[in-house]
C-alpha cells in the first residue's frame, strides 16, 4: 500500500508561482510513474504532467512552458513547479503514482490540494 500526501497549494495572483510536493510512502516510488492531475469545478479530471521512473516527462498543452514536473527518488517526493499561473489553472491538484508488480498495475491517489489563482 502506498500513501501520497500533497502540499503546497494555496491562493496566488495571476502571474505568480507555486510549487506542489507529493511525498510517497513505501519503497516502490523510484520504480513508479508519477503524475499530477487537476480537476476544476464542473469539469473532468485531466492530466497535467507525468514523469517516468527514468525522468522522461510529458505535459498537457495548456501548461507547457509554464509548469515543470520533477522527482527526487532519494526523498520519495515528486514536485510540480507552476509559474505564470492563470485563473484557468484554478483546480484541485492530485498526485498519482502507478507501478506494475508481477503484471498487476497498482494505482494510488493523494487527497488533493487546492490551487486558486485570482485575476
Amino acid at each position: 500500500q502506498v500513501q501520497l500526501v500533497e502540499s503546497g497549494g494555496g491562493l496566488v495572483q495571476a502571474g505568480g508561482s507555486l510549487r506542489l510536493s507529493c511525498v510517497a510512502s513505501g519503497k516502490v516510488f523510484s520504480l513508479s510513474l508519477m503524475a499530477w492531475y487537476r480537476q476544476a469545478p464542473g469539469k473532468q479530471r485531466e492530466l497535467v504532467a507525468d514523469i517516468t521512473s527514468g525522468g522522461r516527462t510529458t505535459y498537457a498543452d495548456s501548461v507547457k512552458g509554464r509548469f515543470t514536473i520533477s522527482r527526487d527518488n532519494t526523498k520519495n517526493t515528486g514536485y510540480l513547479q507552476m509559474n505564470n499561473l492563470k485563473p484557468d489553472d484554478t483546480a484541485v491538484y492530485y498526485c498519482n503514482t502507478v507501478y506494475w508488480l508481477i503484471g498487476v498495475q497498482h494505482n494510488y491517489w493523494g487527497q488533493g490540494t487546492q490551487v486558486t489563482v485570482s485575476s
